[in-house]
Formats: structure tokens, sequence, C-alpha cells
């Protein structure tokens, strides 16, 4: 552990996530001194220094490097390995966190030599802080590791543990894919919209208010989704309208295909790049 107030926390990488992670630290009044960003390229690592002053921002990892307490692995799949190995002798004893889709855990500690490793599939919305980040702890990691964990992540949004690493390809799917999908509907729905004889503008805001407002009472009621669904559907109305045709055209199969479909790319990722 550093001598510092604050645990030392160092980002490989310095991309959207890393950007959303130490925009919630500086919110909850992490110090800038007590960040650090290893980032290559010259015009984020600019963007960075402008966006976060005080962050000391770095082109390569080195000897520069404060001791870390935490090392957030922000890095794409296909560059983690060798992002690992120019960085493995400046981060001994941290606690490491990957925010890289597919990559398993056995990988990462075959690479950087530690056990303390935890597993994270967040996604976009966290740059608005309200993210859905999923995790996973190996064994060795501590509950004073998960709390830092939670501690950095929290201001991003809300998590979820889950025991099984596996799980992590269904979590990365389901929610770190999921933005997507919803801004593909959102995008149908404006397109309809407009289609109808509404102005661009105005179908999109109907389309992205439906879709809080839906999704809020959903969080916030204890009633199952399909029960609230039936509710909004009367039997011969504009609603049963709507989902009949869905019905008729397959869009629940073919959506949940596309889910699964995701959740093998990410298995596939793991197997790709983590060897």
């Amino acid at each position: 552990m550093n001598t510092y107030t604050h645990p030392i926390l160092t980002f490989i990488g310095g991309g959207n996530m890393a950007s959303a992670i130490i925009g919630g630290l500086f919110r909850q009044g992490h110090p800038a001194s007590a960040v650090q960003v290893v980032e290559p390229w010259d015009g984020q690592r600019a963007k960075l220094a402008q966006q976060f002053p005080g962050v000391a921002v770095l082109p390569a990892a080195s000897a520069a490097l404060k001791p870390s307490d935490l090392v957030v692995w922000a890095v794409k799949p296909q560059t983690f390995k060798d992002a690992a190995a120019a960085t493995r002798a400046f981060v001994t004893g941290a606690l490491h966190l990957s925010v890289a889709a597919g990559i398993t855990s056995d990988s990462i500690a075959a690479w950087l030599g530690s056990e303390r490793i935890v597993r994270a599939m967040p996604n976009t919305p966290a740059l608005v802080g309200l993210g859905m980040t999923g995790l996973m702890a190996r064994a060795a990691v501590s509950a004073d590791d998960q709390a830092l964990v939670e501690r950095v992540l929290r201001s991003t949004g809300e998590l979820v543990w889950v025991k099984v690493e596996r799980d992590l390809d269904a979590v990365t799917a389901l929610s770190g894919s999921g933005p997507a999908y919803v801004f593909y509907f959102l995008e149908a729905m404006r397109d309809a919209g407009a289609r109808m004889g509404l102005t661009p503008e105005v179908a999109q805001q109907l389309a992205i208010g439906t879709f809080i407002g839906a999704a809020t009472l959903a969080q916030r009621s204890s009633e199952p989704l399909q029960t609230l669904r039936e509710r909004v559907t009367s039997k011969g109305g504009t609603t049963f309208a709507a989902l009949t045709s869905m019905d008729a055209s397959g869009v629940k199969t073919k959506f949940e295909e596309a889910l699964f479909a995701a959740q093998k790319r990410a298995e596939e990722l793991g197997r790709e790049f983590g060897k």
C-alpha cells in the first residue's frame, strides 16, 4: 500500500471508459494527484490532460509511475497482452481490474504474474453515471480489494457481482452491448415516427422519453415485466396490434438469438486474444 491518503489508481488506456471512471472519481473527491494514466496516443493524452488537470498522463509505462494500489486495464482485447508485457514490471503488488471484453482472468494472471484480478464489464451509460457493470473476482481477491473496486466504479452507476467467470460473457451480451440495442430501437422508433408525419426531432424526443420512462417504471415497480407489459396491452387496441405484428415476425426470438451471438463472440474474443 502506498503512503498517500488516497489509493493510487493507474489506468492503462485512456479512452472513453477510463475517462468515465476518472470523471466519477473526481465527483467523489478523489484527488488528481492519486490518478495516473498510460495512453500512447498523443491526441488522447492531450485531451485527458485538458479534461483532468493534475492527472499524470504518460505515453508508456515506466519507473515514473507511482506505486499503484489498483491498475485499471482499459485496453482493447487485442492489445491487452502486449500492454501487460510492457507494464508488468512497474505495477508489481497491485490489484488489477480489467474492463476488456472476453479476456479471461486466467490469461490476465499469466500475463501479469498476479492472482489479484477482478474482471468487469461496464457499459457506455457510465459516461453519464448511469452505467451497469458486471463484476467477477478471482479467489485471491480479498474483501478489502472488492471494496476498493466498488468504490472506484460506484460513481459510474450500478454494480452486480457474478461468481462464475463465464457468466461475464452473458453480462457482455446483455448490458455490455445492450446500449447499442436500445439505440437501435430508438432509431427505428424515430424513423417510423418521421414516416408517420412527425418531425424527426419530435419523434426522437418521444422515443427517448418513452424508453427512460418505461425503464424507470420497471426499475421502481415490484411487479413482473410481463404484468407491466400486459397493463399497456388492451386486447384489440393499438399496443396489441403492434405486439401481434412483432410476434408474427418473430422479433422476440430473433432478438434473443442476437444476444446469444454477442455472448458467443465474447467467448471467441477470450480464445482469440487470450493466448
